[in-house]
């Protein structure tokens, strides 16, 4: 037998039919006793939105929203959330025009309110941002990115406690990586993604309060995205030393904008940071086999060599020169395109005080013609020619030899 309903005031059922129509009402409309019932917080981000989205942010109301918000602090939180609940209901419902409006309104606000109640809404804020970038839209991704940037150029006034950029680090690496179909989509998912990455390196970088975005589970990410599109758009010719004024086309190319975010990034490397910085490279050379070309791992290395602090230079040398070593059982085209690199990043460095570094690569370049002799002379890796080992080739070798003595000269 169903219990009895409770017996309720009939002003109060009145209240509560009305505000469960309310919470099924989107945008203006509302109006008399009904939108009095709503808290005043949802009222004014109710009327930012316009009845055609066309018309864009109600900038009036925006206005009354953000004075409110700095009034009235304590709701920041409040009134993230409520947006964020609107941004999540327009994309499910395909209302995208709603949704750029309550990205251009979040970004006003990020703008305008510096306060303690600040990193509430900041979560609502990068859950939208989340929201827009897991989207398989382009156009969405692309408006997510851009806010993020925006919100890493905002220096906070307050510290941030338990704030994870994780998922960004490796949403923005995919989008750096981006395979669409049309190719000028394509690009601007890969710009879009390049700008993430070095929207998140500027946000976290000083901060001591952020996971280290130097650990080698971020590194690992990031420096491989930014060479794919460095290499992308390799060009025959190499850089110089700083980036030359270039014209609005090639500004606006992934390849300009991830060498400056390359640069920017290394410029920003402490002492302690730089190996897990350069690691990546030299894996990355590694893995796709880049050092045989010469070309481009020159030029990686010369972007590195200009673009950390001088007094780090010789840490960079050391990399190169315990990487030589650690390939000297490899072919000999792979540590002739290490040797070249090595000898480029040594002249660079060598305008600095490199100290004892000149005679380390000195010593290193000996060993390793030592070892390029044998093995001509051997015929293998190994010292011997027993069935199974691996056969170098001669003429390679001597090719070798002969690098490591012009470049001497």
């Amino acid at each position: 037998m169903p219990l009895p309903a409770p017996d309720v005031p009939a002003s109060q059922r009145l209240a509560l039919d009305c505000r469960t129509l309310l919470d099924h009402r989107v945008g203006k409309g509302v109006c008399g006793c009904c939108g009095a019932l709503r808290p005043r917080y949802k009222r004014l981000v109710d009327n930012i939105f316009p009845e055609d989205p066309e018309d864009g942010l109600v900038k009036a109301n925006m206005e009354k929203l953000t004075f409110y918000a700095l009034s009235a602090p304590e709701k920041l939180d409040r009134i993230g959330a409520y947006l964020s609940e609107r941004l999540s209901r327009d994309v499910a419902r395909h209302r995208y025009g709603y949704v750029c409006i309550a990205m251009e309104a979040l970004d006003q606000l990020l703008m305008a309110c510096h306060c303690q109640s600040i990193n509430l809404f900041v979560e609502s804020f990068l859950k939208m941002v989340r929201k827009l970038l897991e989207s398989d839209k382009p156009s969405l991704q692309i408006l997510g990115t851009n806010s993020f940037v925006k919100f890493a150029n905002i220096e906070e006034d307050t510290p941030s406690y338990h704030r994870s950029y994780d998922f960004f680090v490796s949403r923005f690496s995919e989008m750096c990586h981006s395979s669409y179909e049309d190719p000028d989509i394509r690009t601007k998912i890969r710009m879009a993604g390049i700008k993430g990455l070095q929207g998140v390196v500027r946000k976290t970088v000083n901060d001591e309060l952020q996971a280290n975005i130097w650990d080698p589970q971020h590194m690992d990410k990031i420096v491989p995205s930014l060479l794919f599109n460095l290499q992308s758009g390799e060009r025959t010719e190499s850089r110089s030393p700083s980036p030359l004024q270039a014209s609005e086309k090639e500004k606006e190319s992934p390849v300009e904008l991830t060498e400056r975010c390359f640069r920017e990034l290394l410029g920003r490397a402490a002492y302690g940071n730089i190996k897990n910085a350069v690691t990546p490279v030299l894996m990355h050379l590694d893995n796709h086999s880049l050092w045989e070309g010469k070309t481009f791992a020159v030029r990686c290395f010369k972007i590195i060599m200009y673009s950390i602090q001088s007094q780090h230079s010789h840490l960079v040398i050391q990399q190169l020169l315990g990487h030589l070593d650690a390939n000297s059982k490899n072919s000999a085209t792979v540590r002739a395109g290490i040797v070249e690199v090595l000898l480029e990043a040594a002249a660079i460095a060598a305008s600095g005080s490199v100290g004892p570094t000149v005679l380390e690569v000195f010593n290193t370049l000996l060993r390793q013609l030592r070892l390029s002799v044998d093995y001509e002379l051997t015929g293998s890796y190994e010292g011997s020619t027993n069935i199974g080992t691996k056969i170098i080739k001669a003429h390679e070798e001597r090719q070798l030899q002969e690098a490591v003595h012009q470049d001497h000269r």
